[in-house]
């Protein structure tokens, strides 16, 4: 693994730290009027998500986790676990859906995905910014009922449950914010 210092830090970059593997969300070099300089960042635990703010001297070696990096498409759900196929050598892996998290949420057949791994173990999984889904149920638009951006619930078809506006059918085809899980548009 090689080793960085942390003069070198950037959004994104994964490191392995004692207590785990660590992305950089946010970093800021600091150099006081007294004193070494620093550099403050804010880490993302890749296994649990946890936030967790470290402070660095400045100069100093940390380790950089090279993660592998796959395109795979989302074949079938088997009992609780996905099933993925790698698009360029076709093998096929199971991951948890623990290691998707809220991917899960949004992932219909054919849908494809970038798995990261380290070490042979999934680390995180990123899906498109946004997924066209068809709602399964929802309750009719009552007639005359028109406040302005009324929503009601509606089922998705992976079973995700949004916020959409009156005049989603069942049957529509949506567009949704894979982020923050909003209603974008009816497509």
């Amino acid at each position: 693994m090689p080793a960085i210092s942390t003069n070198d830090l950037k959004n994104g970059i994964t490191l392995e730290l004692d207590n785990g593997l660590f992305t950089v969300v946010e970093f800021q070099h600091v150099k006081p009027g007294k004193g070494g300089a620093f550099v403050r960042t804010k880490l993302r635990n890749l296994r649990n998500g946890n936030l967790l703010e470290k402070t660095f001297n400045a100069g100093i070696k940390v380790e950089q986790a090279i993660l592998e990096k796959r395109d795979m498409q989302f074949l079938y759900k088997d009992a609780d676990d996905f099933v993925f196929m790698d698009t360029e050598s076709y093998d096929q892996t199971t991951v948890r859906p623990s290691a998707l998290g809220e991917a899960a949420d949004y992932l219909i057949e054919s849908a494809v995905a970038i798995i990261a791994t380290y070490r042979g173990e999934i680390v995180s999984v990123e899906i498109p910014a946004s997924a066209e889904l068809t709602v399964a149920e929802t309750e009719p638009g009552v007639q005359g009922d028109r406040v302005s951006g009324a929503r009601k619930p509606a089922t998705l078809e992976t079973g995700k449950v949004i916020q959409v506006p009156l005049f989603v059918n069942p049957g529509d085809k949506v567009k949704v914010d894979t982020r923050t899980g909003d209603y974008i548009t009816r497509v």
